[in-house]
């Protein structure tokens, strides 16, 4: 009873199709799929940027270190 069979599934699709039509359907998914890639990308920048920034941190930590140890 609660769950949704294939029919109810056409029935909802040729709705959709016949309020928006092809034209305004396919626009809409392209958009979706620029928004997946823009997702995407930008996820693999956010993985790169933050391995950027450790080693950046660990230098500057060692280059006081080091400075420490010289004014001791």
């Amino acid at each position: 009873m609660g769950s949704i069979g294939p029919w109810q599934v056409i029935i909802v699709v040729v709705l959709i199709v016949l309020l928006f039509g092809r034209g305004k359907i396919s626009e809409l998914m392209g958009d979706v799929a620029k928004g997946v890639t823009s997702f995407r990308k930008g996820r693999r920048e956010e993985v790169a940027e933050p391995k950027n920034i450790e080693k950046s941190d660990t230098a500057k930590v060692e280059e006081e270190e080091k400075s420490k140890d010289k004014t001791s």
